[in-house]
């Protein structure tokens, strides 16, 4: 059995009744979400979207990088969102110290991960008002897009608007 068997057999189940097709991309309910890769947050689910509803940007500790902020102006700008949602959660790994998190690195790949910036913040509220403000103030994000602020609690489901 080869690695992605299983996935590859689920695939095939999924697209038997894939009902996606010839849509054009754009995100239909005009929502961009930047969120964290953790497993445990499903982005359509938890904010009731569906398939082509929304484009998500994903990466350690859902933070505003720069390649989020390019997507969210090529989502702007080609895709129809008008909506943007940044979205980091409670107990995320990426708010522990970027040293700690470069020798777990190191240490588990037996390479120096130094060169690694994780963007890794202790004090994630204040990192969320920093994201949220880059965005809302990037000179190709017109005003008339909303952009929030919010804290996804992994335990309990809910989100929280922070700013």
């Amino acid at each position: 059995m080869g690695a992605f068997d299983d996935l590859l057999t689920a695939n095939a189940a999924y697209a038997e009744h894939f009902a996606g097709g010839g849509f054009d991309g754009v995100a239909r309910a005009g929502v961009g979400v930047v969120t964290c890769i953790d497993s445990r947050i499903d982005p359509l689910r938890m904010l009731g979207l569906g398939h082509g509803d929304v484009k998500i940007m994903r990466n350690p500790g859902g933070r505003v990088t720069d390649a989020a902020l390019v997507a969210l102006v090529v989502g702007v700008h080609l895709l129809r969102i008008t909506r943007v949602l940044v979205i980091p959660h409670t107990r995320c790994a990426m708010a522990t110290s970027t040293e700690d998190l470069r020798a777990r690195i190191g240490a588990a790949s037996g390479r120096d991960a130094g060169w690694m910036h994780l963007g890794a913040r202790a004090d994630q509220q204040a990192a969320l008002v920093e994201d949220v403000t880059e965005v809302r103030s990037h000179p190709l994000v017109p005003a008339s897009v909303e952009v929030g602020g919010f804290m996804y609690d992994v335990d309990t489901g809910l989100l929280a608007q922070v700013v």
